[in-house]
């Protein structure tokens, strides 16, 4: 009894495993969303940012409007059903979520790894350009 109590405690942590591993994916594949945990990887642990602005990607400006829109209809929903962040309507702004954390580990391993990146996939990105810098001094 004891080991098939092992094997069902083993399935469901790869369960859950696998499953924030596809959050973390799914979070990270829209620039938007990636530029908003930047701001917040940076922002003041208890603090929140303003949106749209902290979510915009500084070297492609997109319309504010536009990126409003769909923060509050896709970008926003999405990562607070991963609960890395929770956000406000009245201002827009976001702030860390209970599982943060885990985004925050995953974008520190990528960041501290700039160096070893291709430029194809460095050079037009502003958080891994600016880490390349920052070894660079």
């Amino acid at each position: 009894m004891v080991e098939v109590t092992m094997v069902n405690r083993r399935y469901d942590n790869a369960v859950s495993v696998r499953d924030a591993w596809n959050d973390i994916y799914e979070a990270l594949s829209a620039d938007p969303r990636r530029q908003l945990l930047h701001s917040l990887m940076n922002a003041d642990p208890g603090g929140s940012v303003p949106l749209p602005e902290s979510a915009a990607n500084p070297m492609a400006p997109p319309d504010p409007e536009r990126l409003r829109m769909e923060l509050k209809h896709i970008h926003l929903p999405k990562l607070a059903d991963c609960e890395f962040v929770v956000w406000d309507d009245g201002p827009l702004q976001a702030s860390r979520g209970p599982e943060f954390e885990q985004i925050d580990a995953v974008l520190s391993a990528i960041f501290s790894s700039a160096e070893d990146f291709p430029d194809s996939i460095v050079v037009g990105c502003h958080q891994l350009e600016e880490e390349r810098e920052l070894d660079d001094e």
